[in-house]
C-alpha cells in the first residue's frame, strides 16, 4: 500500500467554490469567521476541522488573498440578491397570512403563552 502523497491539494475547486479537500466547507465559510475576528482555533472547532485543514485553509487565504477576497465578495453579493429575491417574492404571501384571523384553537395557545410570559416577567 502506498502512502498518500503530501503533494495532494488541500484546497480544491468544486461546484461550491474553493473548498477544503475532503469536506463541504468552503474558504468563504472560513472567511465569514475571519471577518468576525474569530481566532483560528475557534474557527477550527466551529467548522469541525482538524489542525491540518484549518492551517491549509488559512495558508491558502494568505497566499491568494486578492483572489479569495474577490470570490468571497461575489458570494456575499449573490447571497444578498437571493435573499432580496425571496423577501420580495414572499412579501405578499406573508402579508396575507398576517391578515388572516387566528384559528380558534390558536386562541387557547396564545392565552397560555401570554400567561406564561406574564409569569416569567414576575419572577
Amino acid at each position: 500500500m502506498v502512502a498518500a502523497s503530501s503533494q495532494e491539494p488541500k484546497i480544491i475547486r468544486t461546484e461550491l467554490g474553493l473548498t477544503i479537500a475532503g469536506t463541504r466547507i468552503t474558504l468563504y465559510d472560513v472567511m465569514d469567521y475571519l471577518k468576525a475576528q474569530y481566532p483560528p482555533k475557534l474557527i477550527r472547532e466551529k467548522l469541525g476541522l482538524n489542525d491540518e485543514q484549518i492551517n491549509s485553509a488559512l495558508a491558502y487565504i494568505g497566499t491568494h488573498q486578492t483572489e479569495v477576497e474577490a470570490e468571497y465578495q461575489e458570494c456575499l453579493q449573490t447571497a444578498m440578491e437571493i435573499r432580496q429575491y425571496w423577501e420580495e417574492r414572499n412579501r405578499e404571501h406573508f402579508a396575507k397570512i398576517a391578515a388572516m384571523p387566528p384559528k380558534p384553537d390558536q386562541e387557547v395557545l396564545r392565552a397560555k403563552l401570554q400567561a406564561w410570559k406574564a409569569r416569567i416577567e414576575l419572577d
